[in-house]
């Protein structure tokens, strides 16, 4: 293997923690902000891009694909420089669940949306990965520039709300919303496709276009995307409240404590 072996458990159910045991000089890097805590004798590193390209430009480079992404310029690498066996806990951002990944069994390859990389074993490539169809690129949403993870080591990636994994066969397709995609492997083929019909795409509610997955290959969907939940809390938050055209009125608001 080219990339460094380490060992993981996770904790918890809806919200998840991995905790990864690492031998004497062994790495993961991590996204900054999902640090949770680690034991005595690892050393931190904030470096550019994922921690695995020697010289400036190559760094700056790197850097700049995140940047594309909207992801950080900088990666957090944990080593082990103590003796005998280490651990470091990486937590995720919210409610969902840790997809572990051994990239050696799926192909050396996966591509993930751009804000699911929590971390991976030092070696493996963080990259991006641009859908090439003109329409895919236009109307993709979520799934226009997706990252790409590269690599024979273990790479953790996370979900919101459940996560359910399906097995496409060759020319099985999947539709599905683009939001709610985590990962595929590099076989699957990305496409997005018009809802069709006037009443689907004014009255719908799911968005004009969707996602078409082709097998062969694995997919990863969640349940419950970031971005659907934080629409759903500002709506909440700056329309007005349902009651407040009902019989009640100013009543039902008063009796709430508003």
């Amino acid at each position: 293997m080219n990339n460094h072996e380490i060992d993981y458990k996770l904790y918890g159910e809806e919200m998840q923690c991995v905790e990864v045991e690492l031998d004497p000089q062994e790495s993961v890097i991590a996204e900054p902000g999902s640090f949770m805590m680690m034991t005595d004798g690892i050393q931190m590193e904030t470096m550019f891009g994922d921690g695995n390209h020697k010289g400036f430009m190559s760094k700056l480079f790197t850097a700049g694909k995140r940047m594309l992404t909207g992801e950080n310029l900088f990666m957090t690498v944990y080593t082990n420089v103590g003796q005998g066996k280490k651990q470091v806990t990486f937590a995720a951002p919210y409610s969902g669940k840790i997809i572990p990944m051994d990239l050696q069994k799926l192909g050396n390859k996966i591509v993930c949306q751009k804000d699911s990389f929590l971390c991976a074993a030092k070696g493996v490539s963080v990259g991006i990965e641009f859908q090439k169809k003109l329409g895919t690129g236009l109307f993709g949403g979520e799934g226009f520039i997706m990252q790409k993870l590269e690599g024979d080591g273990m790479a953790f990636v996370h979900s919101g709300g459940h996560v359910i994994e399906k097995e496409l066969q060759p020319g099985e397709v999947l539709k599905i919303d683009t939001g709610c995609i985590v990962a595929f492997t590099s076989g699957v083929q990305y496409d997005i496709q018009f809802v069709g019909g006037i009443k689907n795409t004014l009255f719908g509610g799911e968005g004009v276009f969707f996602a078409v997955l082709r097998g062969p290959g694995k997919v990863w969907i969640q349940t419950l995307p970031i971005s659907r939940l934080a629409g759903r809390i500002l709506s909440y938050g700056t329309g007005s409240r349902k009651e407040e055209g009902s019989i009640l009125g100013g009543l039902g608001n008063l009796l709430d404590g508003d």
